[in-house]
Formats: C-alpha cells, structure tokens, sequence
C-alpha cells in the first residue's frame, strides 16, 4: 500500500476523549513528492517511487541527479519505492501529504533501531547473570556453548555477545490518533523504532 517517508520526532502523550492518558509518537511525514511511477507493461511490476527531504546538488550523485533535471524536480534526500496495486492517479510531480491518513485506522511503521554497539548476553538475549554472593564467579557470562566430541563445534544461531541494533525493524497494526496536515505531523499510538530525527516509513493498512 501507499505510504509516506518521514522523519520521527519524538514522544509525547495526548488525551482521549474519555481523559485517557494515551502515549504516542510523533512523526513528520512528508510531504513527499512522487520522482518515479512504475507501471507493469513498462517494468513488470506497479510502485510508486517517492522522494522526501531537500538535497544540494553538490550531496546529490550525478546519475541521480541527473534524473531529477530530466523531470523537472528538485532533488530529493532520501528515496523510496512503494509498491501498490493500482498506480491510477499518481503521477510524476504530485505532492502527497499525511492527508492520505485517517484518524482511527492503522499503519505499518518502518525504521532502524537504536544502535547499542557490542552487547553481552544479559542485556542482548535476557540472560539471567550468575549469583553475584556465596562462592559462583560465572558473572555475566553465557555458560558452556560447545558440545561433546561430536559436532565438537558452537552451533550456528548460539545466542552469545555481539553486536546489538541497528537493524530494520517493522512496527505493525498501529493506531493513528492524530493527523496535522497544516504542520505535516502524524500521531501514532505506541513507540516506533529509530532515535529522534531518525528516518522512518508509513504504511497504510487495509482495515
């Protein structure tokens, strides 16, 4: 489905009609600008390739930049494809803005967790560290890892130390509570992944 790139601000909480406390994330989604339509006869596949973020032309490559000169367009910092069942009515300059989002229904939300750097098996996997009084010295550590004589080797896929984040990760089924489309923000229920002033992807759900 159709989406928009943005930019995650940060956290917040607002309050419902009933006085609710509900926690949300405030992310500034576009406005984006469509740089790219698919279609099958021409590429096999229907997408749209949207745009999101001012650029320099001196930060831009030249093979890049040279396919915003040829379509009139300002370039973009970041690009992204979305693919869609129908690319009618979507063409090569439009604006798209979070108005294409409804209040009460729900959307994907794409981004890269936080980066903790090497992490060991307590605070990457949840292990329980060793007794820290009475005689044990394990610590933090993982405990045997190995097997007998036979595989004589550490299993692929053994939970052990290393580094930690800095992965995509996919928030699904997530409610949006408020559209601003004077100011470009969106409002969703829950946490997404990413730091503040991390990039993000919304996706619209079909509910």
């Amino acid at each position: 489905m159709i989406g928009l790139i943005g930019m995650k601000v940060g956290m917040t909480q607002v309050f419902s009609d009933k006085g609710e406390v509900i926690p949300v994330t405030v992310i500034e989604a576009g406005p984006c600008t469509v740089t790219e339509v698919r279609t099958p006869d021409r590429h096999g596949y229907a997408a749209v390739q949207l745009g999101f973020g001012a650029a320099r032309e001196a930060r831009v490559p030249r093979p890049r930049l040279g396919q915003f000169k040829k379509r009139n367009l300002s370039p973009a910092r970041h690009l992204r494809e979305f693919r869609v069942d129908d690319v009618q009515g979507l063409e090569v300059g439009q604006n798209l803005t979070v108005s294409i989002f409804e209040k009460g229904r729900h959307v994907d939300v794409l981004g890269v967790t936080k980066g903790r750097g090497f992490a060991g098996v307590v605070k990457r996997h949840g292990f329980v560290a060793g007794h820290a009084s009475h005689g044990p010295t394990a610590g933090k550590q993982p405990g045997s890892i190995g097997s007998s004589a036979y595989p004589s080797r550490v299993i692929k896929g053994k939970r052990l130390p290393g580094r930690m984040g800095g992965v995509n990760l996919t928030i699904k089924n997530l409610e949006v509570v408020g559209v601003d489309p004077e100011q470009n923000v969106l409002l969703v229920r829950g946490a997404v992944p990413g730091p503040p002033n991390g990039l993000v992807i919304v996706k619209k759900r079909e509910d």
